[in-house]
């Protein structure tokens, strides 16, 4: 038997009730309005047979090329190479030569402009692109990390009869340039390092200012550390990369102290390696300093972008990375 409390749907509610549980299903998606349109092909940069003609994409006509053009120039080498993978018009605007032109000049600009272009025609053919992808350079969008450990005996307490402590500390180095670096020693980890490692850190931070030059591959570096009895510390660095163009590995290939007179402290603080250039290792100029090449602390230093400090691998703990392989 029905029961008299049955209720009737009108049908102007009921498909209403309808039409709002088939949303829950089907989505709005408005960018599926990008797909579906066929973009002619874009002819590379400096082509004899590119024409003008109107780009049916969606996103290209509501990003003019003036505008994309200076996005791109404000980009960064790596971000372009990015950003090349997004579409074809995009890969064959990157090729323009100004945007590798202005990065090579200003990565090698110890070098001159016209040796830039000697070595630019002799070896890359011409190719701006070419030559930032395999010339050797130091990067300067962030930090070469070098982490070291060792072992060290400890104290016998309580039942503990042989202890033995793993110690971690690492060596940062941060290249500008304009042929300057910034090296620093010490066991904290690089998100607090980060901070400090610029011109303007206070004694207190322990952060060493230098001076390098690169030939081919090879990196020589200088710093001195001033005190009573001023040390110079000069290294010998071989870069290299995982893959081409990334330049994210250096190989410490020899860490020699030495010892400097005063005169030499203090009328050349700022170009020491102008001081030292010719030295042999065991080379001193201060018989209360001896000569010392280091043969321990020489793990391959690696590089870390600004942008992954915060979750670098160099973060963690000992307990959670006794060893750490640079590759």
């Amino acid at each position: 038997m029905n029961s008299d409390l049955t209720l009737t749907v009108p049908e102007e509610l009921e498909s209403a009730l309808r039409l709002k549980t088939v949303q829950y299903f089907v989505t709005q998606r408005p960018w599926l309005d990008l797909y579906g349109k066929n973009v002619r092909p874009v002819t590379p940069f400096g082509s004899l047979s590119r024409r003008s003609c109107v780009d049916p994409s969606l996103l290209h006509r509501c990003l003019p090329d003036e505008l994309l053009f200076e996005v791109f120039i404000r980009m960064t080498p790596y971000n372009l190479g990015r950003a090349q993978c997004v579409c074809r018009k995009w890969r064959y605007t990157i090729r323009n030569p100004v945007f590798w032109r202005t990065a090579c000049l200003k990565a090698w600009q110890l070098s001159g402009v016209v040796e830039n272009y000697k070595i630019l025609q002799s070896k890359y053919e011409g190719s701006w692109r070419k030559m930032w992808l395999l010339r050797p350079r130091v990067r300067t969008d962030g930090l070469y990390v070098s982490r070291n450990t060792y072992i060290r005996a400890g104290v016998a307490e309580w039942k503990i009869t042989n202890p033995v402590h793993i110690v971690c500390y690492f060596r940062y180095m941060r290249f500008f340039p304009s042929g300057r670096f910034l090296y620093k020693n010490c066991s904290q980890k690089i998100k607090d390092v980060v901070k400090c490692m610029n011109f303007r850190a206070s004694k207190a931070d322990s952060v060493f200012g230098g001076h390098y030059t690169l030939s081919d591959d090879r990196i020589e570096a200088a710093v001195l550390y001033p005190g009573m009895r001023p040390t110079v510390l000069r290294i010998r660095l071989r870069l290299r990369g995982t893959i081409t163009g990334a330049n994210n590995r250096m190989d410490l290939l020899s860490l020699v102290t030495s010892g400097v007179n005063d005169n030499e402290a203090s009328g050349h603080e700022e170009d020491i390696l102008g001081v030292v250039e010719g030295w042999q290792d065991d080379e001193t100029h201060n018989p209360d300093v001896p000569a010392v090449s280091h043969r321990r602390g020489l793990t391959p230093f690696v590089f870390v972008p600004f942008e992954e400090v915060e979750t670098s691998v160099f973060n963690l703990p000992v307990e959670k990375m006794d060893y750490y392989v640079p590759g």
